[in-house]
């Protein structure tokens, strides 16, 4: 969706930035007033670097991950997370001192399944949850369900952009929130005042991305 109302939120690291178009769109959860598009951050090497690099700071030697469970198509991200945990002074338990990078497979009810391959590299893992973003909070509590269903433990759970602290008892640690992008504004669908204004969904979007109407 870029276009001129499409802008950039930088920050001091290069290839760090946010892009958002401000509109009405709708979520499978929610409507929304900014459309933010993650897509080079999960697709781009440069930037899933800058992204992991940023996020990497807030897990220090006393947190343990053996794990990555990439959400919503960051496994870029997670694979950069990962080579940068392996590279610096971070504690692991796996035998042969690695990181696993995981994705889960959803069900037709939204649950997360792991076949049993996978399995292995959950249970008895300390895991670390990685989203494009954390807003209404479904997709993260849902992850952190399944990993400590399938004998897991929660490292920690971050992403690109949050805006709650918190989720599932877990810490959400982020590169950009609210507070980068003012106005920003979530409603479940019966309250949006957008719709109430009579204001028309210009998209539906997901983690694939944005589909016009």
């Amino acid at each position: 969706m870029e276009n001129k109302a499409t802008t950039k939120i930088r920050t001091k690291q290069k290839d760090l930035y946010l892009r958002v178009t401000p509109g009405h769109f709708a979520t499978s959860h929610s409507h929304i007033n900014y459309y933010i598009d993650v897509t080079t951050q999960k697709t781009r090497l440069s930037e899933a670097s800058a992204v992991a690099k940023a996020l990497v700071t807030y897990y220090s030697t006393n947190t343990i991950v053996d794990t990555v469970l990439c959400l919503d198509g960051t496994e870029v991200i997670g694979t950069c997370i990962a080579d940068e945990l392996t590279q610096g002074s971070y504690t692991n338990l796996n035998a042969h001192q690695t990181i696993y990078v995981v994705t889960p497979e959803h069900t037709s009810g939204s649950q997360l399944l792991f076949r049993d391959n996978l399995i292995p590299m959950i249970a008895g893992k300390h895991v670390l949850i990685v989203a494009a973003s954390v807003t209404t909070g479904y997709t993260a509590q849902a992850a952190v369900e399944a990993v400590k269903y399938y004998g897991g433990m929660v490292s920690g759970i971050c992403s690109i952009f949050a805006t709650v602290d918190e989720c599932a008892g877990h810490t959400v640690h982020s590169v950009f929130d609210p507070n980068d992008l003012q106005g920003y504004a979530s409603h479940p669908s019966h309250e949006c005042p957008l719709c109430k204004e009579g204001k028309k969904i210009e998209a539906l979007v997901n983690s694939f991305g944005y589909s016009k109407l």
